[in-house]
């Protein structure tokens, strides 16, 4: 699979654009990480764009219903299961880096971008680890984050939290344009 087949799949299914950001935000991350760790950016890419898809269209069955969409149009099993993974409900234990990335990054993703739009510049480029923990402690600010899951993520991934927000911050102003997070 390729990242324009990905795209297809990702626009046929969501056409929220803060859900299609999240998804470029994840990617963005996700690719980094994967350099990072000397993998396949291009699978990683592919497994960030893909791990919400089918969210807006099955909010009560995201992302059992997701991968059985993706295994019917071909999706290689390491995406289907790592996505699978970054759903503690589901109970796919999360065994591979990838999927131990994917869990890391995805709701911190969400949290930084909230913490972006609520600057007076929304610029990523303003934000660093110290407006984002400040942010974390107060439990009404984007209150739909699972602020636990951002710790567990950094946990299991066995990197230091202020650094993991900073590699996070930094992957994700590469897509700034793409996220609207670069005014």
């Amino acid at each position: 699979m390729k990242r324009d087949q990905a795209l297809v799949i990702l626009k046929e299914y969501t056409k929220n654009e803060s859900l299609l950001k999240h998804a470029y935000a994840v990617e963005a991350a996700m690719i980094a990480y994967a350099k990072k760790y000397g993998e396949d950016d291009e699978l990683w890419s592919i497994t960030g764009l893909l791990h919400d898809f089918d969210y807006e269209m099955f909010p009560d069955e995201h992302p059992i219903k997701g991968t059985e969409i993706l295994k019917e149009k071909g999706v290689p099993e390491n995406i289907r299961t790592a996505i699978l993974g970054h759903a503690d409900f589901s109970g796919i234990p999360r065994e591979t880096k990838m999927a131990k990335v994917l869990f890391a990054v995805d709701e911190l993703c969400g949290f930084i971008t909230a913490v972006t739009l609520v600057r007076p510049s929304r610029a990523l480029s303003e934000v660093k680890f110290k407006s984002v923990k400040k942010k974390l402690k107060n439990k009404k600010f984007a209150e739909k984050v699972n602020r636990e899951e951002i710790i567990i993520g950094a946990e299991e991934l066995g990197v230091d939290f202020p650094e993991h927000v900073e590699f996070v911050i930094s992957a994700m102003s590469n897509a700034a344009d793409a996220l609207g997070l670069n005014p």
